[in-house]
């Protein structure tokens, strides 16, 4: 696990308001980074979806995003295993 320290400078409004919603806890913080990686890995796909139409190419099967899916799991287990 990696340690990090942040500053961030947000306004006094929305800094009491995180702060009372419980959005400036670590576990909290984490969590809402996790879920914007989700959505920029959705939002990649998709992107590469619509050039992959745009050029033509043909739609995959429900196998083979599976297998895409897979092969990208795989590759990041690797990866943080390699790191620790």
């Amino acid at each position: 696990m990696t340690t990090l320290e942040l500053t961030v400078n947000l306004s006094d409004r929305l800094a009491r308001e995180a702060q009372a919603a419980g959005l400036l806890t670590p576990q909290a913080l984490a969590d809402l980074l996790k879920d914007a990686m989700r959505r920029h890995a959705a939002q990649t796909l998709l992107a590469g979806a619509a050039r992959a139409t745009a050029a033509g190419g043909k739609p995959l099967s429900m196998d083979e995003i599976q297998a895409e899916v897979d092969a990208v799991r795989k590759a990041r287990r690797s990866r943080r295993q390699s790191a620790a």
